[in-house]
């Protein structure tokens, strides 16, 4: 995951830097799977470069748009009509697949899509929900409630969708985490094992829940969305195979304890 795990919007989170300096050291193939629908994967690839790691393919990078992109390619003709609530990463996903983005209310989409906006409006809601109580498909990228920022936790896109569950009746098909398109992509990207493939999330009811039922061996971190006392509510159900205060934990148990004195003894000298 990224959002929590490796960043707060665009402040990166101890040990950001160490991990792909481990990553590199160990050849360990690894990839990124995002349930954020707001930016395409060359987007992302800026962002770790302006983060200081420049050498992030795009291939590794799957996100909830990209899925959903995929996975409606399976179902719908080339030129399919799609009402589409959410911003860049999943309008270019869709456009790039051969959908036809309308924006004409005179003509009816075979289905609405939605991902996280950040400049939602009254109008776009209802918008999507009239064209869903006309019989269009209602189609999420995420159902996650909440997005980690700096701040604090914020509206998710699952909370657009909510909205749109609620005045419409009809309930989302979910394509992004915790549901299994996401997680085949990148199996087969990475040509691992689910068994000998971890999950490292910070989100138990997407990354944890959807890790495991890939079959993979699940990571939790506490920088997100996740604290420990989710872990003690006697309600929870979810449990990762292990749990970390955050990235440097998570390195100090891959990597050993040497590795990451070494590397940050390293890091003072280069200052």
């Amino acid at each position: 995951d990224m959002d929590g795990v490796l960043w707060h919007d665009n402040t990166p989170l101890a040990g950001f830097d160490d991990l792909f300096a481990w990553l590199r050291e160990s050849g360990i193939p690894y990839a990124f799977a995002t349930n954020n629908s707001s930016k395409t994967p060359q987007a992302y690839v800026q962002k770790f470069a302006d983060m200081g790691i420049a050498d992030v393919p795009v291939a590794c990078i799957f996100t909830s748009a990209v899925a959903t992109a995929q996975h409606l390619q399976s179902r719908y003709m080339a030129g399919t009509r799609l009402f589409v609530f959410g911003m860049t990463g999943i309008r270019t996903a869709l456009d790039e697949a051969g959908f036809d983005l309308t924006e004409d209310d005179s003509q009816a989409p075979q289905a609405v899509v939605v991902g996280i906006d950040f400049n939602m409006t009254y109008a776009r809601l209802k918008q999507a929900t009239l064209h869903i109580r006309n019989g269009a498909d209602f189609i999420a990228t995420n159902a996650d409630k909440t997005y980690p920022t700096a701040d604090g936790l914020a509206p998710g896109a699952g909370s657009i969708v909510a909205a749109l569950e609620t005045a419409t009746d009809q309930q989302a098909e979910v394509i992004g985490k915790p549901a299994r398109p996401i997680f085949d992509l990148v199996l087969n990207y990475l040509g691992t094992p689910a068994p000998n493939t971890l999950m490292v999330g910070d989100r138990l009811d997407t990354d944890i829940q959807g890790g495991r039922d890939a079959g993979m061996k699940t990571a939790l971190l506490f920088t997100g969305a996740t604290t420990p006392d989710h872990l003690v509510n006697p309600h929870n159900t979810i449990w990762a195979d292990v749990a970390y205060e955050g990235l440097p934990d998570l390195l100090k148990a891959w990597a050993g304890d040497a590795w990451w004195i070494a590397r940050q003894k390293s890091k003072r000298g280069r200052k």
